[in-house]
């Protein structure tokens, strides 16, 4: 897996028609691509955020900032300035009003004239940034300074009334200060955590020191920065920002090649959430009568980590935005999903090298992998719905890490299953070598249709019922190299995984698809291009084992289209295979509403996945099913299927407080990932292994 990782970009260009092939007609070409679409799980999102015409701001109306007549003060503040007789001065001269102000202010305890010269100010620094700069940083950070005051200012003793618009609007003037401050700053170059930036204003100069707050990001992954309130979200079904003080930022993040552990796992031009707070300190003691000077730290938090501030002993709630930067992260312009997707369809060769586990989040060895597994015709952008809505929830994120594997989707879901089992086991090694984590043996799998079926079988013991599909001669009499027998190895002979406690499968063809009929198998071999390498093993292992493989053996299923054919009989195989005792299934389907001459013809279901296929009656091990009236397209993105997989994550979270029990006492509940992913010996070679380790037990939960 490379260290630089450009996770759904395209590699080539796609090309529907090979060179030196007569072309099909347009309109059979188009009616066969449209069918593998309807039976797969093809989405786009061509524009995930949109950049505003200007900067959303809280004060827009109230100061009347794009008023050709304005900026203008507040009511309350023209209130003050018609109280102190300076209603005139100020059409005059804004800083002398200013001025004046300050000097009533410090002979008062009046927070009015407090938060006017807040106010004030800050319609200064907006009037004077785009001409004079060392003025703008003057006066929005006397703005910053007098809201911060208004605030916490220790010297006052009566109780602020947070009923009070104005209130709010000491927040907003706060904020809005810092990011003029910010984007006046950045220019320079000097927002670096770790270092000291230096704002130089009207003969004065200001220190600040840049520190970061996030328990999984460093000062080294700190690269440059946008503002939130630079862009609109367009391509997310909900927004999750949350209201208090600092200013939302979109961190993006310096990628590592050289090194090890998780950082192979994140992809290339990451973008992750952050919140700039500028901390005021004047905790240090006067010297002589003077006044000391204030302590400026500005602080970059990270509000996947904490929603709140400790500020003068008060709770303070932190202004969030984490799903504009998931949102800047998808619309960067090497990000085609529609290219990655159909590569990973029609040339599965070409995404091998992009194949593999991601990690949007910092990999945190105290919680629990859920891994997202996409289907046919797709990619991970397709769970970033239920991601943005997942991670909003506290507790989720508090005890929850979110991965995503990609696969190519035209082979068989079985190979890829193989593909996925072997690069589990090389991600526990690379960011857990030790197993020293027991959260990583709580591993949730979470698969939108083929998806599903690539994550079942984790969880299942092989047998030899797999191979038995393909012959009824032993595995050792089998004529092939030994790389390629290594691979038929792995590929039907398996142990279910450890560490996986739930699958949970959404719109998933248990008993295959109809829309994987002779037309879109027809279809598929014509368009997928499966790697020669693995056309040319397949021929290979026909001609040097004459006579060993059954007349029905699935060597004849090229595609993943084949693999889905009703009649498979690996499918029939998975259903009937036994699951690890330690593993819960939960399954989701899909049931759109079907009307008219249309509803005659087809079976209920999601339009895809009927709803016979769709679920798992009379199956071992499955503890919830749900259907919910959505499409195939949809059904992972429904309301009430992300409300179901939340609640199977508290539920998890709930029964492992509830049974804490000793791994050893549930039958290899505690081997480790490299023993449960490792090639399981065919029966006749079978070995015995001993269980170690133990189960994870999390803190109480609140629901």
């Amino acid at each position: 897996m490379p260290s630089q990782r450009q996770p759904f970009a395209a590699t080539a260009s796609v090309s529907m028609r090979p060179g030196g092939r007569p072309a099909l007609p347009r309109l059979l070409v188009a009616a066969c691509l449209t069918v593998i679409a309807l039976s797969g799980c093809a989405s786009d999102r061509s524009q995930w955020v949109t950049v505003r015409n200007t900067p959303k701001n809280p004060l827009e109306n109230t100061l009347q900032l794009l008023s050709r007549s304005g900026p203008k003060p507040s009511e309350r503040t023209a209130q003050v300035l018609r109280r102190y007789d300076l209603e005139r001065l100020a059409e005059r001269d804004l800083s002398a009003t200013i001025t004046r102000l300050q000097q009533l202010q410090a002979d008062s305890t009046d927070r009015e004239v407090q938060y006017s010269v807040a106010e004030l100010a800050y319609i200064a620094g907006k009037k004077a940034e785009m001409q004079e700069r060392s003025e703008a940083l003057s006066y929005y950070g006397t703005s910053l300074m007098y809201a911060y005051d208004y605030l916490f200012d220790r010297q006052r003793t009566e109780t602020l009334n947070p009923y009070d618009p104005q209130f709010r609007g000491a927040c907003d003037l706060y904020n809005q200060s810092l990011e003029g401050t910010l984007r006046l700053v950045q220019a320079d170059g000097q927002l670096r955590p770790g270092t000291q930036g230096v704002v130089h204003t009207v003969g004065k100069q200001c220190k600040f020191d840049i520190e970061m707050k996030s328990s999984g990001w460093h000062a080294e992954d700190f690269d440059n920065f946008k503002f939130v309130s630079d862009y609109q979200i367009a391509g997310l079904r909900n927004h999750y920002h949350t209201y208090g003080l600092g200013v939302p930022i979109i961190a993006e993040r310096r990628s590592h090649p050289d090194e090890l552990g998780a950082e192979k796992f994140y992809p290339d031009k990451l973008t992750f959430p952050l919140t700039a707070f500028l901390r005021i300190d004047r905790s240090e003691l006067p010297v002589d009568g003077t006044p000391a000077k204030p302590r400026f730290v500005l602080e970059l938090h990270d509000p996947l980590d904490r929603q709140t501030l400790a500020i003068d002993g008060m709770q303070v709630p932190l202004e969030s935005d984490i799903s504009t930067p998931l949102a800047y992260f998808l619309n960067q312009p090497d990000f085609k999903i529609e290219e990655v997707s159909t590569l990973g369809l029609i040339k599965p060769g070409e995404v091998e090298q992009l194949q593999g586990l991601y990690m949007l989040e910092p990999y945190n060895p105290n919680k629990m992998p859920v891994v997202m597994v996409h289907g046919l015709w797709s990619s991970p952008v397709t769970w970033m719905e239920m991601f943005n809505d997942l991670r909003s929830d506290p507790y989720v994120r508090q005890h929850y890490q979110f991965w995503f594997y990609l696969y190519p989707t035209g082979q068989p879901f079985w190979v890829s299953a193989s593909q996925m089992r072997q690069d589990l086991a090389k991600a526990r090694t690379a960011i857990d070598p030790r197993q020293s984590s027991p959260a990583l043996d709580q591993m949730v799998l979470v698969g939108h249709s083929m998806g599903g079926l690539v994550s079942k079988l984790q969880s299942i013991d092989s047998g030899d019922q797999f191979w038995a599909t393909m012959t009824e001669r032993p595995f050792n009499e089998l004529q092939a190299e030994p790389d390629l027998k290594k691979q038929l190895q792995k590929a039907f002979f398996f142990q279910p995984n450890p560490s996986v406690r739930r699958v949970v499968t959404i719109g998933t063809p248990h008993r295959g698809s109809s829309f994987a009929n002779d037309l879109t198998q027809w279809a598929g071999n014509k368009f997928i291009h499966l790697p020669m390498k693995l056309i040319a093993s397949r021929q290979a292992l026909m001609r040097d084992n004459r006579d060993y493989f059954r007349q029905d053996a699935p060597l004849d299923i090229r595609t993943s289209l084949d693999s889905l054919d009703p009649h498979s009989v690996l499918l029939t195989t998975l259903r009937g295979a036994d699951p690890g005792p330690w593993v819960s299934y939960h399954n989701i389907a899909g049931r759109q509403a079907e009307s008219g001459f249309a509803s005659w013809f087809s079976q209920e279901g999601d339009g895809v996945v009927s709803l016979e296929s769709a679920q798992l009656d009379g199956l071992p091990n499955v503890r919830s099913q749900l259907v919910v009236e959505a499409d195939h397209l949809s059904v992972h993105r429904h309301p009430q299927s992300i409300l179901e997989v939340r609640r199977i994550l508290f539920e998890q979270l709930a029964e492992l407080e509830r049974f804490p029990l000793p791994a050893g006492e549930v039958m290899m509940a505690s081997a480790t990932m490299e023993e449960s992913t490792a090639d399981k010996t065919p029966p006749a070679e079978r070995t015995a292994t001993s269980p170690q380790g133990s189960i994870n037990v999390l803190p109480h939960s609140p629901y």
